[in-house]
């Protein structure tokens, strides 16, 4: 059973975002939108990765997925680390809250915005071209690991941090390039060698072609593969965030 504390705990954190929606949910559908006019209309016609199915198609899991796992990460590293500097974390530390309550309810209130960003881009996005649902649960168990992963992410990046500069270099130089290298945009078997071989040691590329696989039916690699994968990345960063929160590293000085 919730207790009260973590109830209270998941609404603060939604709501922490839900009130500047225009810039927490708003413009990232926008950006989303950019990206789909300006690659789909370069491209469309040009590219097509996957049998009877459009580049504007193929590239619009890719870009849900995208804003999924990006703003996952930026609600639990903004809260935490926002937290941190104006000195109000004390007062959430100071509770009876258990270390995985904690845990749980920065990713949750992460998860509820990836996937409510997500969910728009897709709104937006899926008049553009013609989508299929082959395999429905598989798109629901992929966008729930995938925005799980980064609200973890997001909580130990803000953990970590000390700043904004530090927050802000770990999401430039970590966070942003394995979203854009993990195949939102085309397919990893177009790549040389070297590169196909490093994108199958990018956990985000799971995350997304197994995305994918639940609109087409079609993948680069093994649904099932790609689960494993993930899940298994979600379990190891989840016991160091957990193992995080309970040496209290970084939060009590």
């Amino acid at each position: 059973m919730m207790s009260t504390g973590f109830r209270t705990l998941v609404y603060k954190e939604t709501l922490r975002f839900y009130k500047v929606a225009t810039q927490t949910i708003a413009a990232p559908i926008l950006t989303a939108m950019l990206y789909l006019l300006i690659f789909g209309h370069v491209l469309e016609g040009r590219v097509q990765v996957y049998p009877g199915v459009t580049y504007t198609a193929f590239l619009i899991p890719g870009l849900v997925m995208m804003s999924v796992l990006q703003n996952s990460f930026a609600n639990s590293s903004s809260s935490l680390i926002q937290s941190k500097i104006t000195g109000n974390l004390v007062f959430v530390l100071l509770t009876p809250l258990s270390h995985w309550e904690l845990y749980s309810a920065y990713v949750i209130a992460a998860m509820v915005r990836g996937l409510a960003v997500g969910l728009g881009v897709f709104v937006v996005t899926a008049w553009f071209a013609h989508m299929s649902f082959e395999a429905p649960l598989w798109i629901l168990v992929f966008a729930l690991l995938g925005a799980a992963i980064l609200g973890t992410m997001g909580l130990i990046a803000g953990i970590w941090a000390e700043k904004f500069d530090q927050l802000a270099a770990f999401q430039n130089f970590l966070i942003m390039p394995l979203t854009f290298l993990s195949g939102v945009f085309y397919s990893i078997h177009s790549l040389p060698p070297f590169w196909l071989t490093v994108s199958h040691l990018n956990p985000f590329f799971y995350m997304i072609d197994g995305f994918r696989y639940g609109f087409f039916g079609q993948s680069d690699v093994n649904p099932y593969i790609s689960l494993g994968i993930v899940g298994a990345f979600l379990a190891v960063l989840s016991v160091l965030a957990i193992r995080l929160l309970s040496s209290g590293y970084r939060l009590r000085h």
